[in-house]
């Protein structure tokens, strides 16, 4: 029997397979296409899925092969009218201060790469076919080029995308819906003032356009919507049907197609995402509107979130019950995630004359000031970057100190986050760490990192001395002023070990 069974080699079924990997546990990963995709509509790599990265250790390979986001550019009615520089806005927030343009097809090639540097094959043209969660394993039907195979495992993931078999399988609902324009997205060769290495936004009456740059000059995504005409006409729709109004307003002039596809935008989240020993992620779980590029990003957060859990507890490090953490913990946010998008998105395409002012008139001349400001800079990039989501309802989220609480994401100084590419539970201090704590610590076979007090820790929120139980993906688990080791020691043996506490004594 093998420990993981993943359905679906997108970037959400890759990054989980990698994570187990480099934790040592055995890992299948079946995909019923017969090679990698070459073009995808996922664009955009935020801070903290940067920071997954550098704790696997191709943040650096990832950063080469993509593009930094240096500026929005705005158009309106064909002018230029605005440019937000954003540059490094989340200096010090994270190690990344920056979005980063890395087409999902390119981040897939790179993963697969390092999954078969260590051994791991992603199997093309094999198709999860059925599966019987039987209690203590899952029995598994895969159907591929060579017949029909059923294999046993002691965990299923069904990261196979928006039409899920998995999903499909165990009858979960999906509500939401689907918005009324047809969007279009295109790969394109061509040139003129937008083509800038930046991102360019035109906002004008009827249409949207975004304009992404790509590697290579003269390279672009564009994303928009299409003729209503052509969308009423029934058929396969082609770069022809796009509305030239706006391209033609803003001079861009596309000189070859390289890739042209059409799609309905959608709004779902499912409303479980674990029954029994079988689990759903990524676009499987929730899907939601391009506003923001949050969709990728947002199952690489559930591939981590679910496999460090999987990994502790395959590796007998940890209770099965800590499985139980995995949709409260990931739910909360798609939830919130689609809500927020949705009103994002509404606005940006609704035609009425007040949402039409503010679009033209009041978005262009107020946001650069805006983003100019320091507080809103921050609070800009926390949101989008994804560095902001916390945990702090969950049941592994317990106390606090200085400003952090158990569930946030540990905060970044130049030196708490490099210990992270241990993938283990580990405990930090910025301070002087007692004794005591140094051997509780050693007992319960938790790493200690003590750093020297700084500015940078106290910007940061950090209580001189006390601390942080850091999770493997890098959020604080248990927070203590004080520092007990018996505090620390009770944390863990009621929520992570598989050993009972000891009884307490009734004298």
């Amino acid at each position: 029997m093998i420990p993981v069974l993943v359905a679906g080699a997108g970037p959400t079924g890759l990054m989980l397979a990698l994570w187990l990997a480099r934790r040592g546990i055995e890992v299948r990963i079946v995909d019923k296409a017969d090679a990698p995709g070459t073009t995808s509509r996922a664009l955009v790599n935020h801070a903290r899925t940067l920071e997954y990265y550098r704790q696997l250790g191709f943040a650096d390979e990832a950063i080469a092969r993509g593009i930094k986001f240096a500026a929005i550019n705005l158009w309106k009615r064909g002018a230029h009218v605005a440019r937000v520089a954003l540059g490094d806005i989340g200096k010090d927030e994270s190690p990344f201060p920056f979005m980063l343009i890395l087409a999902q097809d390119e981040l897939e090639k790179l993963l697969v790469e390092l999954l078969e540097k260590i051994g791991v094959r992603v199997e093309r043209s094999t198709e999860l076919a059925g599966f019987e969660d039987k209690g203590s394993s899952v029995s598994a039907a895969l159907r591929g080029v060579r017949g029909e195979e059923t294999v046993e495992c002691a965990w299923l993931i069904g990261c196979d995308g928006a039409h899920s078999t998995v999903r499909e399988k165990l009858r979960l609902e999906f509500p939401g819906g689907t918005y009324d324009h047809m969007f279009y997205v295109a790969d394109i060769h061509g040139k003129g003032p937008a083509i800038n290495g930046e991102l360019n936004l035109a906002l004008d009456d009827a249409d949207f356009l975004g304009i992404f740059p790509l590697p290579g000059e003269g390279n672009s995504r564009l994303i928009g919507t299409v003729k209503r005409e052509a969308e009423a006409a029934g058929r396969k729709l082609e770069w022809g049907d796009v509305s030239p109004k706006v391209l033609e307003r803003m001079r861009f002039q596309v000189e070859r197609v390289n890739w042209f596809s059409t799609y309905h935008v959608h709004h779902r989240v499912v409303h479980r995402f674990r029954v029994g020993r079988v689990f759903v992620a990524g676009d499987a779980a929730h899907i939601h509107s391009p506003v923001g590029g949050q969709g990728m990003n947002t199952g690489i957060g559930d591939a981590v979130n679910l496999a460090w859990k999987l990994a502790d507890v395959i590796a007998g490090r940890a209770r099965e019950s800590i499985l139980d953490t995995y949709e409260p913990e990931r739910i909360a946010f798609a939830r919130r995630l689609v809500a927020t998008t949705d009103r994002a998105f509404v606005f940006v395409l609704k035609n009425g004359p007040i949402a039409r002012f503010v679009r033209l008139e009041i978005v262009p001349r107020v946001l650069p000031r805006l983003l100019a400001w320091g507080p809103a800079r921050r609070f800009f990039f926390r949101t989008l970057s994804q560095v902001g989501i916390r945990y702090r309802k969950s049941a592994l989220s317990a106390g606090w100190a200085g400003e952090v609480r158990g569930g946030d994401r540990l905060p970044w100084t130049p030196d708490d986050f490099a210990p992270l590419a241990s993938l283990d539970w580990q405990a930090h201090v910025h301070g002087d760490a007692a004794a005591a704590l140094r051997e509780r610590c050693a007992a319960l076979g938790i790493a200690l990192q003590v750093f020297p007090w700084s500015d940078a820790a106290r910007r940061a929120g950090f209580a001189r001395d006390a601390l942080y139980l850091v999770r493997p993906d890098g959020h604080v688990a248990f927070a203590d002023t004080r520092a007990d080791p018996a505090m620390l020691a009770d944390y863990w043996q009621r929520t992570v070990s598989t050993q009972p506490p000891p009884a307490r004594s009734l004298s």
